[in-house]
């Protein structure tokens, strides 16, 4: 058996799909043409779904247009693209876990289908709201007007018109049905089991999109349709004055998702005690004392508790130095730990309930035993009523003007943005501060703007994807007219000079909060397309495929695209090293040295060597060794790295021999 390449395109859903179908149900397995591939028998396995004799198709609610079926097919279609990043255009590239991708958001859901896959907490879009203008979005099955024509039966075959007024009769409603139906069965693939999707849209497809975000995600996972009031004022209009749009609300498993914060009746009588000023309080009905309002985050620290004993809080690991007094010895330099007293707490906003421990307290003391105490926060009935969320059925509070005003204060010009404080509003309703937050439609990058800013109010560490088009800037237009050529650069643009604000307005955060982000631009594939017919080969031709890399691609690209192949999250950090001679790439490696000792080795470690290059050349079995050593997780070489096969057979066993848990790939 030799090294396994490395599959060069995103995955085929239809074939997973109908994997996945077959197991349940071998009896509608059918021969195929397609590769002589296994193929579903539609006919049986509807009769395997019904209780009664299926004798034809039957009529359902359902909504229905001109194209559906091929955005659907499109939306499994395989693409043969990567992600080629752009170090210049980024900011802190190596340190950020946030993401820029520039390029058809269809193709972005398809790149990160395997990276992403059930991660994403958070999706806000705001998809172009269909006022009749051309759609931007132009995927390859739209069809021509003709084509439309024909296939709504608006036109006969002899192009006799068959219906009256054709322009208003859905052509634009079905175009961007076509568009927006692939990307939100992309987008639900990414959500998490309690993940949520926040689409804002206007009333031209309100309708339509509540239909297809039911066929999508399933009329049981509705939350809510929820009216914003989008402008205080307006002079348009005929008979009412259009000032509201809508957030249309899907979970992904509404039994999974947090209720939302809304306050439920209380009763004064379950707060038991009272402070001397009269406060009325009572233990927390959650678990343990779990710290929230940490002035020194990502430091470990001690509770004292009544006795004088020292408590390990949760979620802080145990020093095995320590000294007496205010600070406890730390194990190195960057790791600070603090000892806090009771009166120190008193301080904090969550006053504590000191308890005798139990059998099953998961709490240690400060020499790693069962500590003789729980910790419970205290809950008081005024703050209690002040903490909990509040969101109604309309939202009210964050009109366009403040996105206007919040681009003018970075200089930036950009007509209808929405406001941060609507994504951040949204954001909270899930009380996660460590969510992968996603915008397909970044548009002038408002998401991303509010994911940072929510962190630096609450120090969380979400994390941003922004996927945008590279749509051209009118030439007649302010952004234009302020050099930007695109909306795409218009939007990275605004999240570093919101980066650098944030940064200032929160000085005491530096370091502790991630305003950057690595950018990606969408590209044909790193690999030529070397299938040739017989007929068609000669010596010239191939004599041209000795390597299918394209000459124009770096080894940076290369990585990248097989990080997004093999579903490793390309936000890790990179490192380059030499080993046995030889530049290699390090992905998410331990800071001790990765390796057997350590307790886990890199995620990859790849090496683009070719024989014949500087230094030791291509790929051998002493960089082989060396590579084993580390126990990286998975290692990457190019196919033409080796001097010959039975060199590329002897690394292979090296690894099977050495490292036996690596997967070993090539390009």
């Amino acid at each position: 058996m030799t090294i396994e390449k490395l599959d060069a395109s995103t995955p085929d859903l239809t074939r997973q799909n109908i994997e996945r179908l077959l197991e349940l149900f071998p009896e509608c397995r059918t021969e195929g043409s397609r590769d002589e591939a296994p193929m579903v028998d539609f006919d049986l396995l509807r009769q395997s779904l019904s209780d009664y004799l299926v004798e034809g198709p039957a009529e359902r609610y359902r909504l229905d247009w001109p194209g559906k079926r091929q955005a659907l097919l499109t939306a499994n279609t395989p693409i043969d693209k990567t992600l080629r990043p752009m170090r210049e255009e980024s900011v802190d590239f190596d340190t950020t876990r946030n993401l820029f991708i520039e390029g058809d958001n269809l193709d972005a859901l398809k790149l990160l289908q395997e990276t992403y896959l059930g991660k994403v907490k958070m999706i806000y879009i705001d998809p172009p709201y269909n006022t009749g203008s051309d759609l931007i979005y132009d995927d390859d099955y739209s069809s021509d007007r003709e084509e439309y024509e024909l296939e709504s039966e608006q036109r006969d075959e002899l192009g006799g018109r068959l219906v009256a007024n054709p322009e208003s009769n859905g052509r634009f409603h079905s175009d961007w049905l076509s568009m927006i139906l692939p990307r939100l069965k992309l987008a639900k693939n990414l959500l998490a089991d309690d993940g949520v999707i926040f689409v804002s849209i206007g009333d031209d497809e309100v309708k339509a999109l509540a239909q297809v975000l039911d066929e999508v995600f399933g009329a049981a996972n509705q939350v809510s349709q929820v009216p914003r009031v989008a402008k205080r004022t307006s002079d348009k209009g005929t008979h009412f004055r259009p000032t509201k749009d809508y957030v249309l609300v899907y979970a992904k498993n509404i039994e999974m998702l947090p209720e939302f914060g809304v306050p439920k009746e209380r009763d004064e009588k379950d707060y038991k005690f009272t402070e001397t000023d009269g406060r009325k309080y009572k233990k927390s009905g959650a678990s343990l004392y779990q710290p929230s309002l940490d002035p020194r985050p990502n430091q470990r620290y001690f509770i004292e508790a009544p006795d004088g004993s020292l408590i390990i809080p949760p979620g802080n690991v145990f020093p095995t130095e320590k000294k007496d007094g205010a600070k406890i010895k730390p194990q190195s330099k960057s790791d600070k730990v603090w000892r806090w007293s009771v009166d120190t707490y008193l301080k904090q906003k969550n006053l504590l309930i000191f308890t005798e421990a139990s059998a099953k307290n998961p709490l240690v003391d400060e020499n790693g035993n069962q500590s003789k105490w729980n910790i419970y926060p205290k809950v008081y009935y005024d703050e209690d009523l002040e903490a909990t969320l509040h969101p109604e059925d309309v939202i009210y509070d964050y009109p366009n003007s403040q996105g206007t005003k919040e681009l003018k204060s970075l200089g930036l010009p950009f007509s209808f943005a929405k406001p941060t404080g609507l994504i951040s509003y949204l954001a909270r309703l899930l009380q996660s501060k460590e969510a992968i937050v996603v915008d397909f439609f970044a548009g002038s990058g408002t998401t991303a703007h509010a994911v940072m800013r929510l962190n630096a109010e609450d120090q969380g560490s979400r994390k941003f994807i922004m996927v945008q088009l590279d749509e051209p800037c009118e030439e007649e237009s302010e952004e234009y007219a302020a050099g930007f050529r695109t909306i795409a650069a218009l939007a990275k643009e605004r999240i570093r000079r919101a980066g650098k604000k944030i940064a200032e307005d929160h000085p005491g955060l530096l370091g502790r909060i991630d305003t950057g982000f690595r950018a990606f631009r969408i590209e044909s594939s790193n690999f030529l397309d070397t299938r040739v017919k017989p007929r068609e080969a000669s010596q010239e031709s191939l004599a041209g495929m000795v390597s299918h890399i394209k000459d124009d691609r770096s080894e940076e690209d290369l990585l990248f695209g097989a990080l997004l192949r093999w579903g490793v999250d390309i936000t890790l950090p990179i490192e380059q090293r030499e080993l046995a001679g030889r530049k290699v790439w390090l992905v998410d490696a331990p800071e001790d040295g990765s390796g057997p000792n350590s307790g886990r080795g890199a995620a990859l470690i790849a090496c683009f060597a070719k024989p014949g290059s500087t230094g030791k050349g291509g790929i051998d079995t002493e960089l082989a060794d060396a590579m084993a050593a580390l126990a990286p997780l998975r290692v990457l070489f190019r196919d033409d790295g080796f001097a010959d096969d039975a060199t590329k057979e002897n690394v292979h066993s090296r690894f099977k021999q050495l490292a036996p848990d690596t997967q070993v790939r090539v390009l």
